[in-house]
């Protein structure tokens, strides 16, 4: 597939996946033996990503990403997203606080035959835990 098939795929998962919790564009976007490089994952490909997005959804269910950077090379696809979204369920063991924040990720995907084989994933949960007034210890 071209770079802007690949990034046609990568903009569908966020907006059509990611934004709205449709598992069914996960199954049609990441492979079934996806590898995941996201810090603490346990390479559980494609259902432990679905699981990941899920629980961050039931965490902030109104959470709307906009994509602010997209680009890309070969078959890698580098998107950066940002979104607001309100804390009304549970988050890293975090009770609901009500509070709204701003998420902020970047992720290099790697598709092939328009799916996503392969991901490394950054999220600044530091920020997230920072405006949830959860002062992580160093």
């Amino acid at each position: 597939m071209s770079l802007e098939e690949n990034k046609a795929v990568v903009r569908r998962i966020i907006y059509e996946f990611v934004n709205t919790g449709n598992t069914a564009v996960a199954d049609e976007t990441f492979s079934a033996d996806l590898i995941d490089h996201r810090p603490g994952q346990t390479d559980g490909g494609r259902e432990d990503a679905k699981q990941f997005f899920v629980g961050l959804r039931q965490a902030f269910p109104d959470l709307k990403f906009k994509i602010e950077h997209l680009f890309g090379e070969a078959d890698k696809v580098v998107v950066h997203v940002v979104g607001p979204g309100t804390h009304t369920g549970e988050f890293m063991g975090i009770h609901p606080t009500g509070k709204k924040v701003i998420l902020r990720g970047t992720t290099i995907l790697r598709l092939a035959d328009g799916k996503v084989v392969e991901r490394w994933n950054i999220t600044d949960i530091f920020g997230v835990l920072r405006q949830l007034g959860v002062k992580p210890t160093p």
